[in-house]
């Protein structure tokens, strides 16, 4: 069944017309990049920050600037990744790399949301996280994102390649 699914995206009308367009497949591939860089960035400034950098900004503050940020990067790289995906349906999903990219991106995702809901609880978002060394659970949360989105960002380079 899945296999099906995935040959009738390959198959379909919009995969075939990014697949012969000379310029459409290739914008969608920069918006995909673009929406990489604002996601990654965001993220990696905040792991920086969890990580013991920028100890003056308030993680509230960095917070309340980056999340929407990386919202934003997740719905441009995740909706110009599908169509970049539905070129190439059934030998993508068949890629370990890329599967390898959808297990540490999912990864990624659990860890934003395990953190965000441990920072709730522990009242890292507060004024007086500023200035204040990062707690190694912190740092911890901060470690294990950069990392894994970096593997994502690897993961999705070595995809095209191999």
């Amino acid at each position: 069944m899945l296999a099906e699914i995935l040959a009738g995206l390959e198959g379909s009308v919009l995969a075939a017309g990014l697949r012969s367009s000379k310029w459409v497949y290739p914008l969608v591939n920069a918006g995909h990049i673009a929406g990489i860089a604002l996601l990654f960035g965001s993220i990696a400034a905040f792991d920086l920050r969890l990580m013991g950098a920028w100890r003056r900004v308030p993680l509230d503050a960095l917070s309340r600037v980056l999340v929407p940020v990386a919202v934003i990067g997740l719905i441009i790289a995740a909706s110009c990744g599908s169509l970049l995906f539905i070129v190439k349906a059934t030998e993508y999903a068949a890629a370990p790399l890329f599967q390898t990219k959808m297990l540490m991106l999912a990864i990624g995702l659990a860890n934003i949301l395990a953190y965000h809901v441990v920072a709730r609880r522990r009242g890292w978002s507060s004024h007086s996280q500023a200035v204040a060394a990062p707690a190694p659970l912190q740092r911890l949360f901060g470690a294990v994102s950069f990392g894994v989105w970096l593997s994502v960002l690897v993961l999705g380079r070595l995809v095209g390649y191999f």
